[in-house]
């Protein structure tokens, strides 16, 4: 696949090189020189100039391209290239900087694809750490969603339950399950859980403290604050 990625900073580069690493074609932009003869030292083609301007976008390649990353630290650039983009048929993926942002683009920029905001994914990887291994953050989907991953242990309550008598409150839904050491798969209601074994969890912010005590086995007042820490916004 082709790609244009706008912005060589930390974000931009880093995500050209996993692209690159993968197997596909990355053109980056960038208008600051220094950061562009770094992209040029790590073997990219690298157009110089600001990357919200369509005569740029189209020496990049965007008419080939399959994928358009706006990934620069300057809202406005990464906008106003997305709506460019999306003239040319590429996906676009837009990052933002400031998380209550979010909401206002997502209403008003129905041609964005998808929109990442960096800093939180940062914040999930920090918070897994802290949390410790039997509750990994996977992802928020909105501001009151979580997926999360919880490994059963020997003091969860359902402890040996199988998939079809575990009642989780009303806002979360099981959307995956794997047996200790193996993979994640559709729930199959007669399977046991055992210790070691993992869960992926839909679940709203509200009900996180109860999932959390019913397969970590949690107590009350942990539970409630690592629910507290949750979201990430």
């Amino acid at each position: 696949m082709r790609f244009v990625i706008i912005g060589a900073g930390r974000v931009g580069l880093r995500t050209a090189r996993v692209l690159r690493e993968e197997g596909h074609e990355v053109t980056v932009i960038e208008r600051d020189e220094r950061k562009a003869d770094r992209a040029r030292d790590q073997g990219f083609t690298v157009v110089v100039g600001d990357g919200s301007r369509e005569a740029l976008l189209e020496e990049a390649g965007i008419s080939e391209a399959d994928a358009l990353g706006a990934l620069t630290g300057d809202l406005n650039v990464n906008f106003t290239a997305c709506m460019i983009g999306d003239h040319y048929g590429a996906r676009t993926i837009m990052r933002i900087d400031e998380a209550y942002r979010e909401g206002i683009y997502r209403k008003y920029a129905d041609e964005v694809d998808e929109v990442i905001y960096p800093e939180r994914l940062g914040a999930i990887g920090a918070k897994n750490a802290l949390l410790g291994g039997t509750i990994r953050a996977i992802a928020d989907i909105a501001q009151n969603l979580q997926i999360v991953e919880l490994t059963i242990t020997n003091g969860a309550p359902v402890n040996g339950y199988t998939i079809s008598e575990l009642q989780l409150p009303a806002d979360a839904t099981v959307l995956a399950f794997g047996k200790r050491g193996q993979p994640l798969e559709i729930p199959n209601e007669d399977l046991s859980l055992e210790d070691g074994d993992r869960l992926v969890v839909l679940a709203d912010f509200e009900v996180l403290s109860d999932v959390r005590q019913l397969l970590v086995g949690e107590n009350p007042d942990l539970a409630a604050a690592n629910a507290g820490a949750g979201g990430v916004n």
